[in-house]
């Protein structure tokens, strides 16, 4: 999917809850669609959701409240 800097990158953007930096993050690194990158974005979210639980600061409703795609 992305290599390891991009992968870095919006690793701390999706810790961060910085929902659209971490997209634009890695749509610009994809060169792929907005819907393409959310996809990304939230696969990745999925993955570190169940290796690094303890790195969110908030829930998983809490995470997304407010942002609609």
């Amino acid at each position: 999917m992305t290599n390891g800097a991009t992968v870095s990158l919006a690793d701390d953007q999706i810790l961060s809850n910085q929902i659209l930096r971490g997209i634009k993050i890695l749509r610009d690194h994809l060169g792929c669609s907005l819907h393409e990158a959310l996809d990304a974005f939230a696969a990745r979210y999925e993955v570190l959701r169940v290796e690094r639980p303890e790195a969110f600061a908030c829930g998983h409703d809490e995470y997304w409240a407010g942002f609609y795609s």
